[in-house]
């Protein structure tokens, strides 16, 4: 480095001595502050050869250790080891060989320091005292120290809570915020000489615990997770430690990081107890407790979910409840919704058995067996069953064959539903009870009986467990077989939609015997149309008629019919109207067309008459063109002999009334009528037909 120096001072003398006219001194120098102990190298370069001599403070300096020529134009002032005497000003002489004289000075700054000893560069304080970090620094000729943080100088008031005082920096009360790094600097006093020093600071803090929840709940299960947080402060950072009320289980007990956090999979009613979270550090240690309670939700178990008993034996179910809190049971009869009770009785709960002594057929049906606990509910249904009750309520009607029962309410089922029911009957006590098995949709009936005979009848429901208790054995006498009366046709209530016809019916008596079916007749008001026939099954509540005929009347006749014969036929008449119009869709061409047409029929019609009554007319033109004045036909009339029909006219001339042949023509109809009258049967004429002949009468009359 010093080479360095001298090279960087030769170069300048250089420049100086090229760059410089006159003659001219200077001295060349690194440094003006020098530390104690470091060289001290003054160069002194003149512009010109003479005799150059080292000054300091006013008196000329000869010690040849010290200033030494370099040569004709430059002298160096070297000092080995420099102390504070050798501060001061230093002037340089020089006489030129050219008569003219010159000097130049510089001042040296002899220092120590700054320095700072042993200061200790880490301090540790517990949070909440106070906190003294001492600088000790030193240096002459003499120091000054400030403190900073983050940059920022720190004041030297008091007052504050972090303050300066000399060189020593004092925290009152410490803080974590107070930890970090601070910076002691030192300065020569006037000089821009500074010297820092690093010193961190570390605030302890004794561990503190606390549970984000002082009491935890869950419910137990395989799919049942609860995580335990403990919350931990403290520095140094403390170590957490857990106490478990069960053994540690890795696959359950799993822990984060910094063990923190504690989750419990898959919990049981085993991990109930106290969790104790431990944290210690160099400082101290704390603890915090958290309680777990595990809740496990109700189970019903009973000795059997479906009871049978005939009636008259006991009944017993058991039944045992768990969970946590361990939960109440009752029993409770889901038919009235009443719970039963502890107490002596036919039916009673003892130490959590249903007991059901001399069981009825009432007592059957659902009894729920019921777990109540602050976890939750559960229940366990059990079935009761046993045998029906006695059919009440019921009335008796016979027929000639047959007895009818009816039944206001269905017995008392026993627990399980009615499917069937059991009819028995006899005719003398000594005789054995026969009897037949009804399904329960159908009509309660003994049939096949004699008529006009007393029998003793009774009858019981049948459900899954077996037979009930028969009813009252009513005595009662078969009536006499007769045909059924007539079905009623409401008239009231009949609809007639388009050619569609429908009426009501009702049966009120069978005559003594099952009805088989309904016999329908329809037809016509016409002396030409057929019955048409029809049968109704004996259900059938109505009669239904369809594709009639519009515009036309109609007989209808319905009988009801049993084994002994039919009834008097029920008759109604009635009127399907004439068919409703529909309006095409023709166009004015089609109108037109139909104009032309009928214009053309009249035209040819009226010109007809014309040409065979007056010889006149377009055809009669036309004829005489092409057959000249003998037109065919023509001739018979005027020689007298006419065909009409098949039948000869004779004495009709041309000349003759028209009138004359109009009347020959309809003595020729006539007599037409007459010879087929004679070949065929005569077939009554229509409503429509009548009148037609007498309109075609009048006319010929006419």
């Amino acid at each position: 480095m010093r080479n360095s120096v001298a090279m960087w001072t030769t170069a300048s003398l250089m420049m100086l001595i090229i760059c410089s006219t006159d003659a001219k001194l200077a001295i060349i120098t690194t440094n003006q502050d020098i530390q104690v102990g470091e060289e001290i190298l003054l160069l002194c370069k003149a512009s010109g050869e003479g005799e150059i001599t080292w000054h300091k403070d006013g008196e000329e300096i000869d010690d040849e250790e010290i200033v030494s020529k370099v040569d004709e134009t430059s002298s160096k002032l070297k000092i080995a080891k420099a102390s504070f005497r050798d501060a001061g000003r230093y002037i340089c002489k020089c006489d030129f060989e050219s008569g003219h004289n010159d000097e130049a000075q510089t001042l040296l700054f002899i220092y120590e320091g700054p320095s700072f000893g042993n200061t200790t560069t880490y301090h540790e304080f517990l949070e909440g005292t106070d906190g003294v970090v001492p600088c000790a620094v030193s240096g002459q000729p003499a120091v000054n120290v400030v403190w900073l943080r983050d940059k920022q100088e720190i004041s030297i008031n008091s007052e504050r809570r972090v303050w300066q005082k000399d060189s020593t920096l004092f925290i009152g009360t410490v803080k974590r915020e107070d930890a970090g790094t601070y910076v002691c600097q030192a300065q020569i006093r006037g000089r821009q000489i500074f010297r820092s020093l690093s010193v961190s600071v570390v605030i302890n803090a004794p561990p503190r615990v606390h549970m984000k929840e002082e009491v935890k709940k869950v419910m137990a299960g395989p799919e049942a997770n609860v995580s335990l947080l403990c919350l931990v402060d403290g520095q140094p950072k403390p170590n957490i430690t857990w106490t478990m009320p069960v053994p540690f289980d890795p696959p359950r007990h799993q822990f984060n990081s910094d063990r923190s956090q504690l989750s419990i999979l898959s919990v049981t009613h085993e991990d109930y107890g106290e969790y104790v979270c431990t944290a210690a550090n160099k400082i101290g240690e704390s603890a915090a407790t958290i309680m777990l309670h595990v809740f496990e939700a109700p189970e019903v178990l009973v000795s059997a979910e479906q009871q049978i008993a005939s009636v008259g034996e006991r009944v017993s179910v058991s039944c045992n409840v768990s969970g946590h809190p361990h939960p109440e049971l009752h029993w409770l009869n889901k038919l009235n919704g009443q719970a039963i009770g502890q107490e002596s009785g036919r039916v009673r709960v003892a130490d959590g058995v249903l007991l059901i002594d001399d069981i009825v057929p009432s007592d059957g049906g659902l009894y729920s067996c019921m777990a109540v606990s602050s976890s939750g509910n559960a229940s366990r249904d059990v079935s009761i069953q046993t045998q029906p009750g006695p059919p009440l309520y019921l009335s008796v009607s016979p027929g000639p064959t047959s007895v009818l029962f009816s039944l206001k309410t269905l017995p008392v089922n026993g627990g399980t539903p009615i499917t069937s029911f059991v009819l028995q009957w006899r005719q003398s006590p000594n005789e054995q009870w026969k009897e037949i098995t009804v399904p329960v949709s159908d009509a309660l009936a003994i049939t096949s009986l004699k008529p006009y005979t007393k029998y003793a009848v009774r009858f019981a429901a049948l459900n899954a467990v077996g037979v009930g208790e028969f009813s009252d054995t009513n005595n009662i006498r078969t009536l006499g077989m007769r045909e059924p009366d007539s079905p009623i046709l409401l008239t009231d209530r009949i609809k007639i939609e388009g050619n569609s016809f429908f009426i009501p019916l009702k049966q009120t008596d069978d005559g003594g015997s099952p009805l088989l079916s309904f016999s329908v007749r329809y037809k016509q008001y016409t002396e030409a149309a057929e019955w048409k026939e029809m049968q109704l099954s004996r259900n059938a509540d109505s009669v239904f008629l369809q594709n009639l005929s519009f515009g036309s009347d109609y007989d209808l006749e319905v009988m009801a019919l049993n084994a002994n014969g039919s009834s008097i036929p029920a008759r109604f008449n009635f009127t399907i109207a004439e068919q409703p119009y529909k309006g095409s869709s023709m166009t004015k061409g089609s109108v037109v067309g139909i104009v032309l047409v009928i214009f053309l029929v009249v035209f040819l019609a009226v010109d007809a008459t014309c040409c065979y009554r007056n010889r006149c007319g377009l055809l009669m033109t036309i004829a005489v063109k092409i057959f000249g004045q003998k037109v065919p036909g023509l001739k018979m009339l005027e020689e007298g002999d006419a065909n009409v029909n098949g039948v000869k006219l004779k004495g009709i001339t041309s000349r003759g009334s028209s009138h004359q042949l109009a009347q020959l023509a309809l003595q020729a109809s006539k007599d037409l009528g007459q010879r087929k009258d004679a070949r065929c049967d005569k077939a009554p004429l229509t409503k429509n037909e009548k009148k037609q002949a007498g309109r075609e009468l009048s006319n010929a009359n006419a």
